[in-house]
């Protein structure tokens, strides 16, 4: 078992590569279930993720924001791994270009085009949206 004050190591891990790791004091992620936190020391778990923008809150006090498109969140022996298929830092989003594509694959649903493909765009466009807001509401 870790001991109370070791933080929790976090992995965000894309179809891409690594996007980020490094220590935590928390971690909070939506899940199909709803919204949940995770701290040092929490019980072993895996939940599936929705469209959502994740927060960590490393152990430097950093407050790292990161979209997914889905996937899943694993815990287990004080590590955290976030796995989707679509992960990027919020500070590598443009809330305008972020908006813009979601009114893209918003028109495209209401188009009545609801193949995967615009269903999936649509998806990480809403993920990118609110990691946009929620770095923008930091500052």
């Amino acid at each position: 078992m870790a001991l109370p004050d070791t933080p929790l190591r976090v992995e965000v891990v894309s179809a891409d590569g690594l996007i980020w790791e490094g220590d935590a004091e928390s971690v909070i992620a939506r899940t199909t279930e709803g919204d949940i936190g995770i701290m040092a020391n929490h019980e072993p778990m895996l939940a599936v993720l929705v469209p959502s923008a994740a927060e960590v809150l490393s152990t430097a006090g950093n407050r790292e924001i990161v979209a997914v498109d889905g996937g899943f969140l694993s815990v287990a022996q004080n590590r955290v791994a976030i796995l989707s298929g679509y992960a990027k830092m919020a500070q590598e989003i443009t809330l305008v270009d972020a908006e813009r594509e979601l009114a893209e694959a918003t028109a495209q649903l209401e188009a009545g085009h609801n193949d995967s493909g615009v269903r999936h765009h649509f998806d990480r466009a809403t993920a990118q949206v609110r990691a946009a807001h929620r770095a923008s509401a930091r500052h």
